[in-house]
């Protein structure tokens, strides 16, 4: 959000916005504004207008629990319930079309209780979509909520599925929804080549700013970034039904929209925009970002550390936009410790992904040896899967406490901001 932006809205939007960010009870319940318009997501617009694209076709949809339109009403259902929509065949991605599913795990094809749809899974032995599931349908329609970094395999699984509807030459139609981190916040490392696949399907910077069908068409239009020939990428066709009221400053506490949990441990629109912020600080080392209390990715511990060295340790690096709180929470075991929970004060002046990076160079301090030098070899892989630098893993596992953050925040936003000035071609949204 530029400084323009912040002065433009009024007063009581901004203490509006941030009340729910410093709020961690508010964050909690995810619930939408009601001083706020609700947007019309891409499902609504399609449905406004008839369902024109999918008329006369037979029609699969990949989505999951938080393919819902601005009522809440789930995109299966919408598509299924409409006279105008042949839909014969669902796909789930990471999660399942139920949610339900915890992180990584293999999950079968099954028959949908609720349609008796065949519901194809594209995170268990095939990731990307075989012959035999899109063989009976026309068009694919994809309507997935995104939480815009790069890692969340959301975006990897719209680009197999992609792939794999351009080689068969069927259609493919996204259907928008908003970057919970908005469309102007770009942060974090570029993906170094070696890395790329289902955790970094292509190089964009880990926050990059895009909603699901920005990155589409940069996917379509962009030679070498679907893996299929360039004919065969060309001839694809892909159709995107962009949002109504969503611009690229908008916030999620400014769209009207109740958040749905995206995957287990992404409960709240708190959890979203933490996930970029503590993810990748606590891949590798002890610190724990609070998967398992009532704000996952919020909520910093360290063993032997108290909340009062951890809150101080990070003030010390005044990093931009942040402030930090203490709270006493109970875990799932019923438990009660503290913690420090991150809050964004100044949207401004937040860079995402720096906190992780900071959490990386204080666990090489704190643990009195260097985790990073020390991690197995699939430690290693996942880590850099996730981060995609080789020069930040050379930095990191050579300097530990020592290593050079600051530089590498400073390389890594001229980088975004470069990738930003070139993703403008495919924006879809205005600034207002």
């Amino acid at each position: 959000m530029t400084q323009l932006r912040l002065q433009s809205l009024s007063l009581s939007l901004i203490l509006a916005f941030f009340s729910l960010l410093l709020n961690p009870i508010a964050c909690l319940a995810g619930a939408a504004s009601p001083s706020f318009q609700k947007i019309h997501l891409g499902i609504d617009v399609l449905e406004k207008e008839g369902f024109k694209p999918l008329k006369g076709k037979r029609v699969g949809l990949l989505t999951h629990p938080a393919g819902v339109n601005r009522n809440g009403v789930s995109t299966i259902d919408v598509l299924w319930k409409s006279k105008d929509v042949h839909l014969v065949a669902l796909f789930g991605p990471e999660h399942g079309i139920y949610g339900k599913e915890q992180a990584n795990a293999k999950i079968k094809d099954q028959i949908d209780t609720h349609t008796g749809l065949p519901a194809y899974s594209l995170h268990g032995k095939y990731r990307k979509p075989a012959d035999y599931m899109l063989k009976d349908i026309d068009v694919l329609v994809v309507d997935l909520q995104d939480l815009g970094t790069r890692s969340y395999t959301y975006c990897a699984t719209m680009k197999y599925a992609i792939e794999a509807c351009f080689e068969k030459g069927i259609e493919v139609v996204i259907l928008d929804r908003p970057n919970p981190q908005g469309g102007l916040l770009v942060d974090g490392p570029p993906l170094d080549k070696e890395w790329q696949g289902f955790l970094a399907p292509f190089n964009v910077p880990y926050v990059h700013g895009m909603t699901m069908g920005e990155l589409a068409l940069m996917l379509k239009k962009e030679p070498g970034m679907l893996n299929i020939p360039d004919k065969t990428r060309a001839q694809g066709k892909l159709s995107v039904i962009p949002m109504q009221g969503w611009t690229r400053n908008m916030l999620w506490p400014e769209t009207g929209l109740s958040w749905v949990p995206t995957s287990p441990n992404i409960p709240t629109i708190g959890a979203a925009i933490g996930y970029p912020m503590t993810g990748l600080g606590a891949q590798i080392g002890s610190f724990k970002h609070g998967i398992g209390t009532d704000y996952p990715f919020r909520l910093l511990s360290y063993p032997g550390k108290s909340a009062q060295e951890i809150k101080a340790a990070l003030e010390r690096r005044q990093i931009p936009g942040l402030a930090y709180k203490i709270l006493t929470v109970t875990d799932k075991k019923g438990r009660s410790k503290e913690g420090v929970y991150i809050l964004v004060k100044n949207w401004a002046r937040h860079r995402p992904t720096e906190l992780s990076f900071h959490m990386m160079q204080l666990a090489c301090q704190w643990s009195g040896g260097n985790p990073f030098a020390a991690a197995s070899k699939n430690e290693q892989d996942l880590f850099n899967k996730h981060v995609g630098s080789n020069a930040w893993w050379q930095e990191i596992t050579q300097k530990g406490a020592h290593a050079r953050v600051d530089r590498f925040i400073q390389r890594w936003h001229k980088d975004a901001k470069h990738f930003q000035t070139k993703s403008k071609r495919y924006w879809l949204y205005p600034i207002h």
